[in-house]
């Protein structure tokens, strides 16, 4: 693996490679609450195939973190993984997991020509999951956390008795059995980053999402739907024990990616890059020389 900082759009971002640089790049996104460093053991089965380059995104790591939520919109965190592309060369192919997804579908959607291939893996497009916050239904009662993490002061409950709080919002039910020892000191050192809680939980502040209480559904807000397509070959890879996101949150995903291509690996579930990196390896390898 090699380290450094990537001066982007005038601000210092961390980023780790692993592979050859002369081979073809895939930029990897990580979500909430990783950072760059979550997708090693996915990078090192894809590095015989590719240079993998994984960020740690805005807020998050060694990364710039700013303290103001306006700073944490969609379109400059998409900005900031324009510009890395631009360092690497584009087009190139984008990998997202959870919040990563929504910077990796905001580059596929509003900046093509970045953006060859787009693989998505238990994340979700604006639409279908806008869609299911608003219905009222399952997939909103599972999202109430949402608002909890945009109340001022969360960070610091996040924190608070050795991240306690964040540890179990982090589980939800979900197997944690890979997230001990050595990985666990390494996610605490970078959870204790100075501002970085704040600047990891702004992206939820910032976020337009509308969350609705459970059984009490709201109207749908109106979006740009003509802008939210994915004209790239898109695969969604979805680890089929998810119980923060339900595939209601990806029904009707077709309508705007009409290239796409999905694969369920079961025995996992959200952190499906960390408990099944070899088939999750195994599925993008498969659908790109399909």
């Amino acid at each position: 693996m090699q380290t450094g900082f990537e001066t982007l759009n005038g601000q210092p971002f961390y980023v780790r490679c692993w592979g050859d640089p002369s081979l073809p790049p895939l930029l990897m996104l990580h979500g909430f609450p990783e950072y760059g460093g979550a997708w090693q053991e996915l990078a090192e089965q894809m590095c015989h195939r590719f240079h993998c380059i994984a960020p740690d995104q805005r807020g998050y790591g060694q990364s710039w973190a700013p303290q103001e939520v306006e700073d944490y919109a969609t379109s400059k965190l998409v900005a900031d993984m324009a510009a890395l592309i631009d360092r690497i060369g584009a087009p190139l192919t984008v990998l997202g997991h959870d919040w990563g997804a929504a910077v990796a579908y905001g580059l596929a959607m509003f900046r093509p020509e970045l953006v060859s291939r787009l693989i998505i893996a238990n994340g979700v497009h604006p639409v279908p999951f806008q869609r299911a916050l608003a219905s009222g239904g399952p997939q909103a009662a599972a999202s109430q956390y949402i608002l909890s993490l945009r109340r001022e002061g969360s960070e610091a409950r996040l924190m608070a008795d050795d991240f306690k709080i964040l540890r179990a919002l982090f589980s939800a039910h979900m197997d944690l059995g890979w997230l001990t020892g050595e990985q666990l000191d390494a996610y605490k050192a970078e959870w204790s980053r100075p501002g970085r809680m704040r600047g990891m939980v702004n992206w939820y502040r910032a976020s337009p999402l509308q969350v609705a209480r459970p059984e009490q559904p709201i109207p749908m807000p109106e979006l740009p739907l003509e802008r939210l397509h994915v004209p790239q070959p898109h695969l969604l890879i979805w680890g089929a024990d998810d119980t923060a996101l339900l595939p209601e949150a990806t029904e009707g995903l077709q309508e705007f990616a009409p290239h796409l291509s999905r694969v369920d690996i079961p025995g996992c579930d959200h952190w499906l890059h960390h408990q099944k990196p070899k088939e999750m390896a195994a599925a993008i390898l498969s659908w790109l020389e399909a």
